[in-house]
């Protein structure tokens, strides 16, 4: 299975002279967990860019953003949206572990854990 990414329009991801861009290691394993879980069957790729849409939009209406256009934030919000929807993944689910995520200490690594 192929995943039909959008080459242009509001829910193609960001290139540079045709190739994917990530400003940041955590954008790439939001992208590569949306492209597994879709060719895992768990999603419809449809569902997913209606979702992805959905989140732009949302960001781009008139009034307080709280935070720059991050591409990849709204990538992974409408992963959310569509694992909550089908039941994979509850939203309170999702909170806690970002949550659990965000308290961790700077510059911390799962390698380190392993030693």
């Amino acid at each position: 299975m192929s995943t039909p990414l959008d080459v242009e329009g509001p829910a193609a991801p960001p290139r540079s002279n045709g190739e994917l861009v990530f400003a940041a290691p955590w954008e790439s394993r939001a992208f590569g967990m949306a492209v597994a879980l879709y060719e895992a069957g768990v999603f419809r790729w449809p569902d997913f860019q209606t979702a992805l849409i959905a989140r732009i939009t949302a960001w781009a209406a008139p009034g307080e953003h709280g935070e720059p256009y991050q591409y990849y934030r709204l990538w992974l919000g409408a992963l959310e949206d569509v694992l909550a929807g089908l039941g994979t993944v509850s939203t309170d689910e999702v909170i806690t572990r970002a949550q659990a995520l965000a308290q961790r200490s700077p510059g911390h690594d799962h390698r380190d854990q392993a030693r």
